[in-house]
């Protein structure tokens, strides 16, 4: 028996005693907390509802009034990730009555330093059923309603139309996705809250809240492609997103409640290094815009990917630029590659210092680009690759900027007797086929 087919065993075995403890940990709590028991102060509040949430119904601006009507809300959370989770934890804690949560992706290891709401156990189930099983030990109340789906216009406006949310809270990771939500926020009249986080720093704001603007008002053209960065490529310290998406929870929960100081039309900007916040105020409500505008000429779901260069999704795109005879994949690449042949990583050097192949040279690609350090890999190609068709192997964390490179370096070594291939795949592949050992991140 292979270690895969142990590992599906234990998790069906880990899924039966779940379903198991579910029933017995929902008659605890049944015997633990009478939700039928009404209270004598209200129609509307139960008894224990009226004990949990009565630190917060302390607060004047919310009161029973307030409560009542985060109870009566549905709020959707688009992505259950460093965004989502804090957020979606912090708004079933205070009470919202339906919490919607969207994402087709799964538990990776990766996620685990700022995905607060999976565990080691969940590693690869589907986020959003995860996310369901924390949610409703925390609140049995809330409605907690998983949809395993990639969110895409079609889909989504249909089911914005028949669902009625009260406020929409944006975990996403990419451009195409914050234009999607800004759009069909703004068709079917739903504040949206939006968030980003990214190495250090985050930000928030509201949009399509009380006359306000929406994203299209302050970026009515798309950045580049090549300008974004996920935190995959730049990383975040997962306290950031963390901060980011609690204050998300923060502000639907002024929306629903009618707390007045809503963040719309400014920007709050987070510096985790400084631990400082900074106020922008944004342009006003552009009465242009191509959405909500006085004369919108979006009025339905467009191509995002097309308008914006880009997938609707952070994950990294494959590409294949190079000659069949400039690959080489990682099992041939394992069998061929010796100590005295040349192994290029064009990483940054950072990445480079996590974990790297032994005897492996370090020029980053933007080096590469810039024609900088070049020397030196001369200087080593002169002396492991001076025998006529040796090759210098290069390799990255996927094997697009290694192929990349080798385009970049046949140029400027078109004169030396030598070949550059590529290795297929990357260090994920070599990782996946030949060194589980070595770490992917």
């Amino acid at each position: 028996m292979n270690d895969e087919t142990k590992i599906r065993i234990l998790q069906e075995e880990i899924a039966s005693l779940k379903m198991e403890l579910k029933r017995k940990e929902k008659q605890l709590h049944e015997l633990r907390f009478n939700k039928n028991l009404k209270s004598p102060c209200s129609e509307d509040l139960n008894t224990e509802e009226i004990a949990r949430y009565s630190r917060q119904m302390l607060i004047p601006d919310i009161g029973v009034r307030g409560q009542i009507s985060l109870k009566q809300s549905k709020v959707l959370v688009v992505g259950t990730g460093g965004l989502g989770c804090p957020a979606a934890l912090y708004l079933a804690a205070a009470g919202v009555g339906e919490i919607t949560l969207i994402d087709n992706d799964e538990v990776d290891l990766t996620n685990l330093h700022r995905q607060i709401l999976h565990t080691e156990l969940d590693l690869g189930i589907k986020k959003v059923l995860s996310a369901f099983d924390t949610l409703t030990s925390i609140n049995s109340n809330v409605k907690i309603v998983p949809v395993h789906m990639h969110a895409d216009g079609t889909s989504l406006q249909k089911f914005l139309e028949d669902n009625k949310f009260t406020v929409v809270i944006d975990g996403t990771d990419n451009v195409a996705t914050r234009y999607l939500l800004n759009d069909l926020c703004v068709i079917n009249d739903i504040p949206l809250v939006s968030g980003s986080a990214l190495q250090m720093e985050g930000q928030l704001t509201v949009y399509n809240f009380n006359k306000g603007p929406c994203y299209r008002c302050l970026f009515p053209v798309p950045p580049p492609p090549e300008t974004v960065t996920s935190c995959g490529d730049g990383g975040v310290l997962g306290v950031v997103p963390g901060i980011i998406g609690v204050l998300e929870a923060l502000e639907a929960i002024k929306i629903i409640t009618g707390i007045s100081g809503v963040l719309s039309g400014r920007l709050l900007i987070f510096d985790g290094s400084e631990a400082t916040f900074h106020n922008v105020k944004l342009r006003n409500k552009n009465n242009n815009c191509e959405v909500c505008g006085i004369a919108p000429i979006i009025t339905e779901p467009i191509d995002y990917e097309q308008f914006c260069g880009a997938k609707a999704h952070d994950k990294v795109e494959n590409i294949n630029i190079l000659n069949s005879d400039e690959n080489v994949d990682v099992t041939d690449f394992s069998h061929k590659f010796k100590n005295n042949q040349l192994l290029l990583d064009v990483r940054p050097e950072l990445e480079y210092q996590m974990c790297h192949l032994p005897n492996s040279l370090n020029i980053p690609f933007s080096s590469i680009q810039k024609c900088k350090d070049l020397n030196d890999l001369e200087t080593e190609i002169m002396e492991k690759c001076s025998n006529e068709g040796s090759c210098v192997y290069v390799i990255c964390r996927r094997g697009n900027d290694s192929q990349r490179a080798v385009c970049q370096l046949k140029e400027k070594f078109s004169s030396l007797p030598v070949k550059f291939i590529n290795i297929k795949g990357g260090l994920h592949a070599y990782s996946k086929l030949i060194d589980p050992s070595f770490p992917v991140y």
